[in-house]
């Protein structure tokens, strides 16, 4: 049984396999014929393609062939219908017949293009036929129309009207500005009712009135006073412009097409490229003419002749103060305490640039306007700066007294009180209203340049406390200034101050706290330093008032070593200084109050006992000081010659 079953087994087996086999050729022969239909698949798809792009190839020659036909034909006719104006007869029956007026508008309107392109010395006859017969058309078309809109038959009127509007289209009644946008407004529901372009029509209507109505009105409003006044000129093409483009905008809430603001534009600029192409060249030349009366009106209204004010004074005066001379700046001008600056020759002057600026960032084309507004500013800076602010400074320089005069006033501290005011109101309009003419332009880098030109020019004069590489020509111009006022300081103590102050008859009467010529000094200096600071701001009080310090310690310094003091007087000495620097104070600057302090350790070696005389001199104020300016001071003692003294301080 072992042996049947394991011959079966083996039997199984051996067929098992062959199937195996069978299986195996049968899968492979199955591989291949699915290669080769994959293979003719795609052949076949190559095949088709091919055909397809030939199919297609076929047709664009056909449609490239049967549209020449289709114009060869539409020309033939035409030149058959234009042989009939050329005749004088119109026989074809699209012409006869008032049932085809729709076809005869679409071969009128081609024939008129046509005819408009012919020279006018051969074919003035048959263009003449040719309008006559367009604006026939287009008449009976308006009638045909107006006798739908009548009946209430909007089916007609849209037929009729898509005809219509390949010519000039509807008449619009003599309306102007907010009239044209409340008409636009009232037919835009009606055109989208009965117009299957809507678009088209109301872009139509609209060119219409701004070619027929709105450039005529403009022209009537510009041409009467463009020669003849400027001023009116100007606002006149300002408050136009402004409201046709403020129509223009109104206008852009409605559907004209794809590009409304282009159309637009154009529109507007078809009607004011002659007014606008030398629009700046009456503006500049208005606003220069303008300017020279409003200056001339204030000084005529002062009595004052305008005198030639030379380049050169301030090179002179520095190098006069390079050679440290006190020669007097120029010939002497009495201006009678008049500053010849005005406040409402500046704000005429800023309020006319202010609107020439507004019409030349709305007249002038987007690439002109930084050049445009540059050209409004250099007047401005001519007017304004130059021949106003500049000149009254140089008159004020003009017109300061010498430094011996005993009764001066110092007007020119008034004219710079002023002229620092005015020029900060000249900055805010070029800020407000120039900034952003040019902020994005080239011509940004030039008006900054010509403004610190400006600065520059106005700093060797007054203060504006803007730009430091300047801040030394303050002490150059004001020197004058400060001569005059040192110099009345000097009247003051020569007049007040007598020997007998610091050396008294009596030293055990001496009843005040300080001389009467330190009160008078004193009050003069307060005075005069509140005047330099109501005049100027920033840092350039600070350059003001060291400059006066320094030389108001110098004076007293100087002024002191003239007398001889006793004990008593010593002590009066040291409380006058005291006071000095409380007026020195005053000035906030420090090195102003270090030299009083100074001064007053000085002033103690005219009381100090012989024996700490050393101790005092090498304290810590008077230790870095020369021996002979120590030795000096003690020489002013009266008991100075006494052995003891001598010998203490040697």
């Amino acid at each position: 049984m072992d042996e049947r079953i394991q011959r079966k087994v083996e039997k199984l087996e051996q067929q098992c396999q062959k199937e195996a086999k069978e299986f195996a050729r049968k899968v492979q022969e199955l591989q291949k014929s699915n290669q080769v239909a994959f293979q003719h698949f795609q052949e076949l798809d190559e095949h088709i393609s091919y055909v397809a792009t030939k199919v297609c190839h076929l047709g664009d020659q056909l449609e490239g062939v049967n549209t020449p036909r289709q114009r060869a034909v539409e020309a033939q006719k035409l030149m058959k219908y234009f042989n009939e104006f050329l005749d004088g007869e119109l026989k074809s029956d699209v012409f006869t017949n008032s049932e085809k007026i729709k076809e005869a508008a679409d071969i009128i309107q081609k024939l008129h293009l046509i005819a408009q392109e012919l020279p006018f010395d051969r074919f003035s006859e048959v263009k003449s036929k040719i309008a006559s017969k367009y604006h026939d058309l287009e008449c009976q078309l308006i009638q045909e129309f107006t006798s739908a809109q009548r009946r209430g038959e909007i089916s007609r009127m849209r037929e009729v009207a898509a005809v219509l509007l390949h010519f000039k289209g509807a008449y619009l009644r003599n309306d102007i500005f907010e009239d044209a946008a409340i008409l636009c407004q009232r037919v835009n529901k009606q055109v989208g009712d009965i117009f299957s372009n809507p678009e088209t029509v109301l872009a139509k209507l609209i060119q219409n009135i701004f070619e027929l109505k709105l450039q005529s009105f403009v022209k009537d409003q510009l041409e009467e006073c463009r020669k003849s006044d400027a001023e009116q000129y100007l606002k006149n093409l300002y408050d136009l412009y402004t409201r046709t483009t403020n129509l223009s905008s109104k206008l852009m809430e409605f559907n004209l097409g794809t590009d409304k603001q282009t159309f637009l534009s154009k529109l507007i600029k078809s009607i004011f490229i002659s007014y606008l192409e030398n629009y700046i060249e009456v503006e500049t030349g208005y606003l220069k003419s303008r300017s020279a009366m409003i200056l001339q009106r204030y000084y005529d209204s002062k009595n004052h002749q305008k005198r030639s004010i030379g380049t050169g004074g301030i090179q002179d005066l520095k190098e006069r103060i390079r050679q440290r001379t006190n020669l007097p700046l120029g010939p002497s001008i009495d201006t009678h305490g008049e500053t010849f600056l005005s406040q409402e020759v500046v704000v005429n002057l800023l309020q006319e640039t202010k609107q020439a600026f507004e019409r030349c960032h709305r007249l002038s084309d987007p690439s002109d306007l930084p050049r445009n507004a540059f050209r409004i500013f250099t007047i401005l800076v001519e007017f304004l700066c130059i021949e106003h602010i500049d000149y009254a400074l140089e008159t004020g320089l003009a017109g300061i007294p010498s430094s011996d005069s005993r009764n001066a006033n110092l007007y020119f501290l008034d004219v710079v009180h002023q002229a620092n005011t005015i020029f900060h109101l000249f900055d805010k309009q070029f800020n407000d209203h120039l900034m952003p003419l040019i902020s994005s332009s080239p011509k940004l880098s030039e008006c900054l340049q010509k403004k610190k030109e400006i600065i520059e020019q106005m700093e060797m004069k007054l203060d504006t406390g803007i730009d430091r590489q300047v801040v030394k020509y303050l002490k150059i111009i004001f020197g004058r200034t400060l001569n005059c006022m040192i110099g009345q300081m000097k009247h003051i103590l020569a007049a007040e101050q007598k020997k007998t102050d610091f050396k008294p008859e009596d030293e055990n009467n001496v009843l005040i706290q300080y001389t009467n010529a330190c009160v008078k000094v004193c009050a003069y200096v307060r005075k005069q330093v509140e005047k330099i600071k109501n005049s100027m701001d920033g840092k350039n009080v600070d350059t003001v008032l060291m400059e006066l310090g320094v030389r108001f310690h110098r004076l007293i310094y100087e002024h002191l070593q003239q007398y001889s003091y006793s004990c008593m007087g010593g002590m009066l000495a040291i409380c006058d200084v005291a006071e000095y620097r409380k007026c020195a104070k005053d000035f906030k600057i420090p090195l102003v109050l270090q030299l009083f302090d100074t001064l007053h350790a000085l002033c103690n070696l005219l009381v100090v006992a012989p024996d700490n005389l050393k101790q005092v001199c090498s304290g810590e104020q008077l230790a870095n000081l020369d021996k002979n300016i120590l030795h000096s001071f003690v020489q002013l003692r009266a008991d100075y010659r006494s052995a003891r003294l001598a010998r203490h301080f040697s």
